[in-house]
C-alpha cells in the first residue's frame, strides 16, 4: 500500500464521497478511508435524497460537477415534486431511492476512479507539524502522508446507540464507530460538541394493511441530473398515515422511560426533525402526526416509517407503532434509535471549510454540526475542491449567499455557528426567488467548468439548455395582433383586451394566462421540454420580485468586496462595543459582509468598521 497522497479523506459517507470524488477528478491522488466499506455513501436515516430546501443542494451540487444527483436518479424507485401549489422558489425534487443500490453504484464509482484509493480503517490521529498538515494516522499504527486532510466522520465519532434503558457504543446500523479520532481534534485544540438525531423503526412490509393507506404515486419525466442514463420508473408506491389520540396516549403514558425526557442522552437534537415524544410533548393539542411508509429498497421488503423516529423501549415501540392505522399486525425488524455524536464548532473554520487552526486541514458534513446527505454532500464537494485548490495554490472557491443554497450553508456554520443538528430550509435563503432548482446550472455550472469539475458531457448539455431558453426568450418578443382570435383567448382567461398589438412576453405576465395556455393558443414552443417551458414562465411571471431580489444582491456586493483578512486585532479599533470587538476576534470575518451577518455585531458596529477601514486606506 502507498503511504503518500495528495489529499486524505477521512470517512466515506456522503460528504467523503464527494470530496475523494471532487479530489480525484480535479487530478489528485486521493486515499478515502472508512470505518467498514459496507457503510460507503450510506444512507443511515430516511432512503431518499433531495426533499424541500435539500433538493435545491443536489441540483447544484450536481451543475458544480458532483456526483449525488447522478446516483439518486440511477437508483430512484419513486420521484416527485414537492411544493407545487406553492411558489417556484420552493419547488424541490425528492428520490426515494433504493438504499442498497446507492450504496453499491456510488462505491462502485469511486472503485473505478483511478486517483481514488478505498482502505477500510479507522484514522485515530491527525498528523500535524507547525501548524500544517501532513497525513494521519490509524488504529493499526500505520501512517499516511498527504498535503490536505478532509474530515468527514458523520456520525460516527464516539456515536452512541440509545434504545430506551439500553445503549450501545456502535455507529447506526451496527456499524463501529470511531472511538480515537475526538482526543486527536482535542488536542489540536478543536472545540467538541455532543450533537444527537434518530430515526423510526423499519417494519417488514409483509405484515402492513395498505388497504387502510393513502398510496403516494411518483412523477413521470423528472429527475435530477441531465446527464442520468436511466431516468427513474416510478416503481415503488409510498402510503401515508398518521398517529392518533391511543398513539399520544401510549407515549405519556412512557415518558419516564423515555431516554430524552429522563436525561439519559446528553447531545442536543435537532428542532426542526423532532422524535415522536417531543412533537406529542411540544404540540399537546394536536389530534395526529403525519406518517409516511417508505420502500427501502427492491430486494428487501423493509419500510422506513417517516415521522415516528423515537428513542423509546422496544417494547413501548411494539405497542406504539401497533396502535397505527395500517400497522395493527407490523412487525418490526429494526427498531428505532437515538444516536449521540461528536461534532466540532464550525465557527472554527474559514469559508473554504478549511481549519483556521491547521493549514491544509478541511471539515464536512455531520463533523461541522449538520444533519442531513445533502447539507453533507454539498460540504464536502466544496471541501474536495478547496483542498485541490489549495495544493495548486490557487484561491478558494467561495459561494456567496445570492450564489446557491451551498453558499447560505456554509456561510450559516462558519459566520453564525450552530447549537443544534443544522436543517437546510428554503427560509434560510435571502434570495430563493434567484436559487431555484431548476435554474441551478445557469449559476453554478460555469463556475465548475472553470475550476475543472465539469465534465465536456455535462458543459455542452448546460450549453444547449442556454440557447434553448434564449430562443424562447426570443420567440416572447413577437407582436401578437388583436385578431378575434386573441380577443377570443383573453376572454376566456377573464383578462382585458388592449387598444393595439401586444408582445407576447406581456401576455404572459397577464394574471390568468400562463405558458401552456399561450402556446395552446399560438404554438410557440411545440417542440420545447416541459422543464424549459417552466423555468421561462417563472422567469416572466415573476420578473418583478426577481429584479427586486438583483438589486438588493447589488447593493450587498460592495459589502462582500470589502475585505477584513488584513485587521489583526479588532480590540484595537475604537468605537467598537466589546461584545463585537471578541465575536470578530473569535470568527475572523473575511468580508464586511460576512462581518454583518455574525451575531452579536451591530449595524453601528460595521458603520465604525467601515470608517476605520476607509481611514486605513487613507
Amino acid at each position: 500500500m502507498e503511504t503518500k497522497f495528495d489529499m486524505i479523506v477521512i470517512g466515506a459517507g456522503h460528504a467523503g464521497c464527494e470530496a475523494a470524488l471532487a479530489g480525484a477528478r480535479l487530478g489528485k491522488k486521493v486515499l478515502l478511508t472508512c470505518l467498514n466499506l459496507d457503510s460507503v455513501a450510506f444512507l443511515a436515516c430516511n432512503p431518499s435524497i433531495g426533499g424541500t430546501a435539500k433538493g435545491h443542494l443536489v441540483c447544484e451540487i450536481d451543475a458544480l460537477g458532483g456526483e449525488m444527483g447522478i446516483n439518486a436518479d440511477e437508483t430512484s424507485i419513486q420521484i416527485r415534486m414537492l411544493n407545487e401549489g406553492k411558489g417556484p422558489a420552493v419547488h424541490s425534487l425528492r428520490a426515494q431511492v433504493d438504499k442498497i443500490a446507492y450504496h453499491c453504484r456510488m462505491k462502485k464509482v469511486l472503485e473505478e476512479n483511478p486517483s481514488v484509493f478505498l482502505k477500510q480503517a479507522e484514522v485515530t490521529e491527525i498528523l500535524v507539524e507547525n501548524e500544517k498538515v501532513i497525513g494521519v494516522k490509524t488504529a493499526l499504527g500505520e501512517s499516511f502522508f498527504a498535503g490536505a486532510v478532509v474530515v468527514a466522520t458523520g456520525v460516527y465519532l464516539k456515536s452512541r446507540i440509545i434504545i430506551g434503558e439500553f445503549s450501545q457504543n456502535i455507529g447506526p446500523n451496527g456499524f463501529a464507530s470511531a472511538n480515537g479520532l475526538t482526543q486527536s481534534l482535542l488536542d489540536l485544540g478543536f472545540e467538541i460538541r455532543r450533537f444527537k438525531t434518530g430515526t423510526p423503526a423499519r417494519i417488514n412490509g409483509r405484515t402492513i394493511d395498505f388497504s387502510k393507506l393513502a398510496p403516494q404515486e411518483g412523477t413521470d419525466g423528472i429527475s435530477f441530473s441531465p446527464l442520468s442514463k436511466n431516468p427513474n420508473k416510478n416503481v415503488a408506491i409510498c402510503f401515508e398515515t398518521a398517529t392518533n389520540l391511543k398513539t399520544h396516549e401510549i407515549i405519556l403514558k412512557n415518558l419516564k422511560r423515555a431516554p430524552m425526557f429522563s436525561g439519559e442522552i446528553k447531545g442536543v437534537g435537532p428542532r426542526y426533525c423532532p422524535s415522536i415524544e417531543d412533537k406529542i410533548v411540544r404540540f399537546p393539542n394536536r389530534e395526529r402526526h403525519q406518517i409516511f411508509l417508505e420502500p427501502e429498497a427492491l430486494s428487501t421488503n423493509e419500510i422506513y416509517v417517516q415521522g415516528v423516529s423515537t428513542s423509546l423501549p422496544a417494547d413501548v415501540q411494539n405497542e406504539m407503532y401497533a396502535s397505527i392505522e395500517g400497522l395493527e399486525n407490523a412487525q418490526i425488524m429494526r427498531n428505532a434509535y437515538a444516536i449521540e455524536y461528536d461534532c466540532i464548532n464550525s465557527q472554527e473554520l474559514s469559508p473554504s471549510l478549511e481549519s483556521k487552526k491547521i493549514s491544509g486541514l478541511f471539515f464536512a458534513g455531520q463533523i461541522n454540526g449538520t444533519s442531513g446527505y445533502e447539507e453533507a454532500a454539498a460540504q464536502g464537494l466544496v471541501a474536495g475542491i478547496n483542498a485541490s485548490l489549495k495544493l495548486d495554490g490557487k484561491s478558494s472557491l467561495v459561494l456567496k449567499r445570492n450564489e446557491a443554497y451551498i453558499g447560505v450553508l456554509i456561510d450559516d456554520l462558519v459566520t453564525k455557528g450552530t447549537n443544534e443538528p443544522y436543517r437546510m430550509m428554503t427560509s434560510r435563503a435571502e434570495f430563493r426567488l434567484v436559487l431555484r432548482q431548476d435554474n441551478a446550472d445557469s449559476r453554478l455550472t460555469e463556475i465548475g467548468r472553470k475550476i475543472g469539475l465539469v465534465s465536456d458531457e455535462r458543459y455542452q448539455l448546460f450549453k444547449k439548455k442556454q440557447e434553448i431558453l434564449e430562443k424562447m426568450r426570443k420567440k416572447l418578443e413577437i407582436l401578437i395582433k388583436i385578431d378575434e382570435k386573441t380577443k377570443k383567448f383573453l376572454k376566456e382567461n377573464q383578462e382585458p383586451i388592449p387598444s393595439g398589438s401586444i408582445k407576447a412576453i406581456d401576455l404572459l405576465k397577464r394574471n390568468n394566462i400562463d405558458i401552456y395556455k399561450l402556446n395552446e393558443t399560438y404554438d410557440l414552443f411545440s417542440e420545447e421540454e416541459t422543464r424549459f417551458m417552466d423555468t421561462i414562465n417563472t422567469e416572466v411571471k415573476y420578473s418583478g420580485y426577481i429584479k427586486q431580489q438583483n438589486d438588493e444582491i447589488e447593493k450587498l456586493k460592495k459589502q462582500e468586496e470589502v475585505s477584513l483578512v488584513e485587521v489583526e486585532d479588532y480590540f484595537k479599533i475604537k468605537g467598537l462595543r466589546i461584545e463585537a470587538q471578541q465575536k470578530l476576534n473569535k470568527i475572523r470575518p473575511e468580508t464586511l459582509g460576512q462581518a454583518s451577518r455574525i451575531s452579536g455585531v451591530s449595524p453601528a458596529d460595521i458603520t465604525v468598521l467601515s470608517i476605520y477601514l476607509k481611514t486605513r486606506k487613507k
